[in-house]
């Protein structure tokens, strides 16, 4: 039999009943598939959070032909720079110095808790995810987005073609530049371009990580290694005067077919 197609509904949430929904699935993403952890994680009520999440708007994708309470299949948070006035600072300020674009002048938005459910990846759901995004950003009238982008694990020999080749062909131009900060600093160059195989480099790129790519986004300098959440972490900037408006038609055209990968 046929498996019935998503019915998905995109919403910024309204309720603190709908924040726990996009909580409960980055806990089963972040914590149960990846292995991370933190001082905000509830594992008793199976709740990835912190101490953040009030003052971020959250993005929840729903699939409403799932059973009441599982239905969230992907979540994203969102701070504008007027938000973070109130909080006093950004989350990426625990990894990054954000100097250049605070004194950009440019509007900017912070990204972060991106995860779709394991049975969602790969086409439909992602781009629901990245079209509410990119209208979000056009209500608020937002210029740039940033936020850290992960790849899995903490062993940098691991991901060091993928790491190097985001620094040598995708490094952000010095206005937008932000660097990890000094004390925990580790360079994402440790392969001269040269040797770098790209297909297969960018072959073990995190999808997420492409799809800011594809819209011209750019990196940080640095990685930034977490160790309790289990990764190593990149500065994605994505200028959006800047993105494709071809792009930008892809995502709306596949969040549009609405089927399951």
């Amino acid at each position: 039999m046929t498996e019935p197609r998503p019915s998905y509904e995109l919403c910024t949430a309204r309720t603190e009943d709908e924040v726990r929904d996009a909580q409960r699935l980055r806990y089963k993403v972040f914590v149960e598939e990846l292995g991370g952890d933190g001082d905000g994680v509830d594992h008793d009520s199976g709740l990835e959070r912190d101490d953040f999440d009030p003052y971020f708007d959250h993005l929840v994708l729903y699939d409403r032909n799932l059973p009441q309470g599982d239905q969230a299949v992907g979540a994203y948070r969102v701070m504008r720079d007027d938000q973070a006035a109130v909080l006093g600072r950004y989350y990426t300020e625990s990894e990054y110095d954000l100097t250049a674009l605070k004194q950009s002048g440019r509007k900017l938005l912070e990204l972060g808790r991106s995860c779709v459910h394991a049975d969602y990846r790969g086409g439909a759901a992602l781009a629901r995810l990245w079209v509410g995004l990119l209208n979000y950003s056009s209500a608020h009238a937002i210029d740039v987005m940033f936020g850290v982008a992960s790849f899995h694990g903490t062993d940098l020999d691991r991901i060091k073609a993928p790491l190097s080749l985001l620094h040598h062909k995708y490094l952000a131009p010095p206005a937008l530049r932000t660097r990890v900060l000094e004390d925990v600093y580790r360079s994402a160059n440790l392969v001269p371009f040269d040797r770098i195989d790209e297909q297969e480099a960018m072959k073990n790129m995190p999808a997420l990580i492409k799809s800011y790519l594809r819209l011209g986004g750019v990196i940080g300098d640095g990685v930034f290694v977490d160790a309790p959440f289990n990764t190593c972490d990149v500065c994605i900037i994505v200028d959006l005067e800047k993105v494709p408006a071809k792009q930008r038609q892809t995502y709306e055209k596949l969040a549009a077919r609405g089927a399951r990968a």
